[in-house]
C-alpha cells in the first residue's frame, strides 16, 4: 500500500517524531535523506514522486534505518553515503564522516589558486581520510595534481574508492604516510592542506555520540589537541613551493595556540585565522618567508 501525496509530509513528521524523541537534531531533514536514498530520489522528486513510491518494502527499509540511527549511530555511516561540496562521497567507520566546516578549507584553498597564475599547482593533503579534500581540489583545480597522505590503509582505500567513482583517480596520487613520512626532501607544493586531528584527550569522552562512531585517531591529538598541528607547523614548510600556503582546520580555542606556534617559528611571516558559519576561528592560512 501507498502513501497519498497528502500524507507524505504526515509520514516525514511522524519518523522525524522518533528521531527528535532520541535528541538528534535536523530529524526531518534526516528523514528527508532517508526517504530520498531509499527511493532514488532527489529532494524536489520526493516530494513530486516520493508518495506512490513509497510502498511497503520501501517503508520497511526506511523503517530499518530509522531504528538503526536512534541509536545515536551516524546517518552517514548507516547509508554509507555523505556530501561534501555538492558531491555524494562513500563513506565507512574507517574515515571521519565529512563535516561543513572542512569546506570552508577548501574554499580557501580554490581562492588562494584563483589569485595566482600557477600552471599545475601542487597539492599536499596531509591525512586524507575520506579524500574530501583531495578529490574536491582535483576537481575543482582543472590543472592540479595532487599528492593525499593517511597512515591508515582503510582510509586510504576508502579515498582511492572515492577517486575512482568521482573520476579524480589519475591526478591523485594515493600514498600511506605517517605525516610527511613518504613526501621526498626535493618535493614541493603550492598548497599544504589538513584537517588534522585536533580533539584534546581530556574532551574526547564528552562528544556527542556521532562523533564518537569516528575513528579516534582521526579525532584525538594529545592533551591539547595540537601534536597533529604542531607537525604540521614544524614540517610543512620543508615542503613548501615558494609563494604557497599551509592551510589547515583547527578546534575550538587553538587559535592563539597555534599562533603562538608559528610566532616562535622564523620561517613564518603571516598568519590569517578564517571563521566558520558559527562564528568560531576554523581554517589557518599560513604563509613564509621562504619555500
Amino acid at each position: 500500500m501507498s502513501t497519498t501525496v497528502a500524507h507524505l509530509p504526515k509520514y516525514i513528521a511522524e519518523q522525524a517524531a522518533i528521531l527528535e524523541q532520541a535528541g538528534i537534531e535536523s530529524a526531518a531533514a534526516e528523514v528527508e535523506w532517508v526517504l530520498c536514498y531509499v527511493l532514488n530520489l532527489d529532494r524536489l522528486h520526493l516530494y513530486l514522486y516520493g508518495a506512490t513510491l513509497l510502498n511497503e518494502e520501501n517503508r520497511r527499509h526506511v523503517d530499518k534505518v530509522i531504528s538503526r540511527r536512534v541509536t545515536r549511530y551516524p546517518l552517514q555511516y548507516i547509508l554509507e553515503e555523505s556530501w561534501f561540496y555538492g558531491r555524494k562521497f562513500f563513506v565507512s567507520p574507517a574515515v571521519m564522516v565529512p563535516t561543513p566546516e572542512t569546506e570552508l578549507l577548501c574554499e580557501a584553498a580554490i581562492k588562494f589558486l584563483g589569485q595566482r597564475e600557477i600552471e599545475s599547482p601542487g597539492i599536499l593533503d596531509v591525512g586524507v581520510g575520506s579524500g574530501v579534500i583531495s578529490v574536491t581540489m582535483a576537481l575543482e583545480i582543472s590543472a592540479a595534481r595532487v599528492v593525499a597522505l593517511d597512515v591508515s590503509a582503510g582510509a586510504l582505500e576508502v579515498a582511492r574508492r572515492n577517486a575512482a567513482d568521482l573520476g579524480a583517480t589519475e591526478k591523485i596520487e594515493f600514498r600511506q604516510s605517517d605525516f610527511f613520512a613518504a613526501v621526498q626532501s626535493n618535493e614541493r607544493f603550492d598548497l599544504i592542506l589538513s584537517n588534522p586531528p585536533y580533539i584534546a584527550e581530556p574532551d574526547y569522552a564528552g562528544l556527542q555520540p556521532e562523533v564518537l562512531a569516528d575513528p579516534k585517531v582521526a579525532m584525538t591529538a594529545g592533551p591539547e589537541g595540537l601534536d597533529a598541528i604542531r607537525a604540521i607547523v614544524e614540517q610543512a614548510p620543508n615542503f613548501l613551493a615558494e609563494g604557497g600556503r599551509i592551510i589547515f582546520e583547527i578546534g575550538f580555542n587553538q587559535a592563539e595556540k597555534v599562533a603562538r606556534l608559528t610566532e616562535r617559528d622564523p620561517r613564518y611571516d603571516e598568519i590569517n585565522i578564517l571563521r566558520d558559519l558559527n562564528d568560531i576561528d576554523r581554517i589557518v592560512i599560513l604563509s613564509c618567508r621562504r619555500g
